[in-house]
């Protein structure tokens, strides 16, 4: 997470979806950077809401604009796919045979069972209904729409890094699964449609 004061503006850091690179190149430039531990990074907009933004109101009159990423959601699920691998590499040196069709069976099975630290981008960016409580939510997947957007309202030119990137790895799904998946994931499926036709 970035507060920037003079321009009232925060970035919310939706896992897996750009954010190393967004806090790379504007860490140096924010008044506060919430970068670690993770579960700070990751503040979730219901966190905000619940805690940062009572206490911003309290210092200021001026109401801070939110804005956040997120990734097309299959997508999403094969980076934290890609990440996952990478560390039961890292850690075991074992990680042969765990194909991503098998991933995303385990994910739809039990979204929360080995996935508890990195939540749904719905459920990071929405409340309990479903409504986002992010003013400004812009596609991966267009990221320069979201660069142009920060360097309007932060009057620099933004280059962003390649960081934080995880392996290339084969990432195909059994139709079935993909199938599957699209039910298990259908909230974030609707909000990312929402997201993309806000800026058609």
């Amino acid at each position: 997470m970035l507060i920037f004061w003079k321009q009232k503006l925060v970035f919310l850091a939706t896992p897996k979806a750009g954010s190393s690179a967004v806090e790379t190149a504007l860490e140096p430039l924010a008044d506060v950077a919430l970068t670690r531990p993770a579960v700070l990074k990751h503040a979730s907009a219901r966190d905000f809401r619940d805690h940062l933004q009572p206490l911003l109101a309290a210092k200021t009159d001026a109401r801070f604009t939110t804005v956040a990423l997120m990734r097309e959601p299959l997508d999403w699920l094969r980076s934290l796919y890609r990440f996952r691998l990478r560390d039961m590499i890292e850690e075991s040196g074992i990680a042969a045979g765990y194909s991503f069709n098998q991933f995303a069976r385990d994910y739809i099975d039990d979204p929360r069972a080995g996935f508890s630290d990195v939540p749904s981008q719905a459920a990071f960016l929405c409340d309990d209904a479903g409504t986002p409580l992010v003013d400004r939510i812009f596609p991966y997947e267009r990221i320069e729409d979201f660069v142009h957007f920060l360097e309007d309202q932060l009057g620099f030119a933004i280059t962003l890094p390649r960081v934080n990137v995880p392996p290339a790895v084969e990432t195909g799904l059994a139709p079935e699964t993909e199938a599957a998946l699209r039910v298990a994931m259908q909230d974030d499926l609707e909000l990312y449609d929402r997201v993309t036709r806000a800026l058609a």
